[in-house]
């Protein structure tokens, strides 16, 4: 009996040795798929998982590239530079074989920031127009979903699309209407990746550790130290709860029906939100970063505008550290700044946005290859989401085609350069004026106003002269 007992068991370990073993197919993140846009004249980057030791190969446009997965399973590839061009079909090689249709080569660009970048052509103006004229097949659109985290994600929930009326209805106004021009001049493919969220600070956008290790943000990081260690989201509802029943047992004995109902909080948890440090970085930008583009473009400030000054030092940082992990050197960063918001002042007042503004511009004199579109003539006083995002991504593009592209065109908004005090008067000079500076609706510019020792401002008359295409004086 035991014999038998015995015989079974070698029978069935046999079993279990001759049963094929279970391998993991090769897997790519979502960055890459069909309709995909590859950026054009340069190495792109291509990585995924397999089984350790397996070999990939990576086939397009008449090249291959082949790689050994590593022991943790990750592999990359970098395919040679391509021309513009397509479609063409990559297909990736391991265990199993993946095949993305429809892959053109163009320009590629990542469209981010906050609410402004983010707001949807559907809400844009003129959006039934908008929409029912945007039938091109070269521009490609992927748009990356909000996830805050500080765990360091490797893929997103996306896929590329190509640019229809149904699809962009709800794609980014300001990165549509951007791709559409440089789609429209340059006559390439255009890939554009949008992951702005709404309400982000710039904080959530940058590596923990930078901003752990540089002194300049130790406020910053502080006090994110004492909310992630407080917070407490069960307490915070049962705390509302509590006063809410309070207030129905005394409106009850009192019969004060008309006492305010006790302010219902809103339980969003701040640790998975869009202002924790690093949040965006890791759950909405990593699963990107290394993927083959021309440069990125840029909405955000609002929600840093209390602390302005900081900012000098935060969007600098930011840059320069997507350049770092990216790889393709000082990419071009164009950014937006802020618009004109809220009622005007008769006199000159303390302005957190005129002060992140000039935050702003001076982090075009700390960094190379950097762009600035000024639309302080586009916002609108009541509505912190202008709808004209199509003149916002106008100057955007010419940013871009002048600084990037060759073109000889007007790109950058005037920009004081001097001040001198001549004849009882002062004359303010300046620069990148295009073809002269112009008043509108007005014959004389108007706002200005002058101060003494005393700091006391006071109304000032001011005309245009000397208006030249380089430098113009007021």
């Amino acid at each position: 009996m035991r014999k038998q007992i015995h015989l079974a068991v070698m029978t069935c370990l046999e079993v279990c040795l001759m049963a094929p073993v279970a391998r993991a197919h090769v897997t790519l993140p979502v960055i890459f798929g069909s309709h995909m846009v590859l950026q054009q004249n340069q190495p792109n980057r291509v990585w995924g998982r397999a089984d350790a030791g397996d070999t990939i190969t990576v086939f397009i446009d008449g090249q291959s590239q082949q790689v050994t997965a590593g022991d943790d399973g990750r592999w990359f590839v970098t395919l040679d530079p391509m021309s513009v061009g397509g479609p063409h079909r990559m297909v990736v090689k391991g265990h199993n074989q993946i095949v993305f249709d429809n892959v053109m080569v163009g320009e590629v660009w990542i469209c981010s920031g906050q609410s402004n970048m983010a707001w949807p052509v559907l809400a844009a103006n003129d959006p039934d127009l908008e929409t029912l004229t945007a039938t091109y097949p070269d521009i490609r659109l992927i748009s990356v979903p909000q996830m805050g985290t500080q765990e360091p994600q490797e893929d997103f929930d996306g896929r590329w699309t190509v640019c229809t009326p149904q699809t962009v209805a709800d794609f980014s106004a300001v990165g549509y209407f951007f791709g559409r021009q440089l789609h429209q001049i340059l006559d390439v493919p255009i890939g554009l990746i949008d992951n702005a969220w709404g309400g982000s600070a710039a904080e959530a956008w940058i590596s923990r550790d930078l901003l752990e290790t540089d002194r300049r943000f130790a406020p910053l990081m502080e006090h994110w130290k004492v909310v992630e260690t407080e917070f407490d989201q069960q307490a915070a509802e049962q705390k509302y709860r509590q006063r809410l029943a309070e207030w129905e047992v005394l409106a009850a004995a009192t019969r004060q029906q008309g006492r305010p109902v006790p302010r219902k909080p809103q339980f969003s948890n701040p640790l998975a939100g869009n202002h924790r440090p690093s949040n965006i970085y890791n759950g909405v930008l990593k699963p990107t970063i290394g993927y083959g583009m021309r440069g990125v473009i840029w909405y955000q400030g609002e929600s840093n505008a209390s602390r302005a000054y900081q900012y000098r030092d935060l969007f600098p940082l930011l840059i320069q550290s997507w350049r770092d992990e990216w790889r393709q050197g000082d990419f071009p960063f164009y950014w937006v700044q802020l618009a004109d918001f809220r009622g005007e002042s008769p006199s000159p007042t303390d302005s957190d946005w005129a002060q992140l503004r000039e935050a702003q511009t001076m982090t075009m004199s700390k960094l190379s290859n950097t762009g600035e579109a000024v639309i302080v003539d586009l916002g609108e006083a009541n509505d912190i989401h202008p709808k004209n995002k199509q003149d916002v991504a106008r100057r955007l593009a010419r940013c871009a085609l002048a600084r990037q592209y060759g073109y000889d065109i007007v790109h950058r908004s005037p920009i004081w350069k001097s001040m001198e005090k001549c004849n009882g008067s002062i004359v303010i000079t300046f620069g990148h004026v295009g073809s002269g500076l112009d008043t509108f609706d007005v014959n004389e510019p108007r706002g200005f106003s002058i101060a003494g020792d005393d700091r006391v401002f006071l109304p000032a008359q001011a005309k245009i002269q000397g208006n030249g295409p380089e430098r113009a004086t007021i």
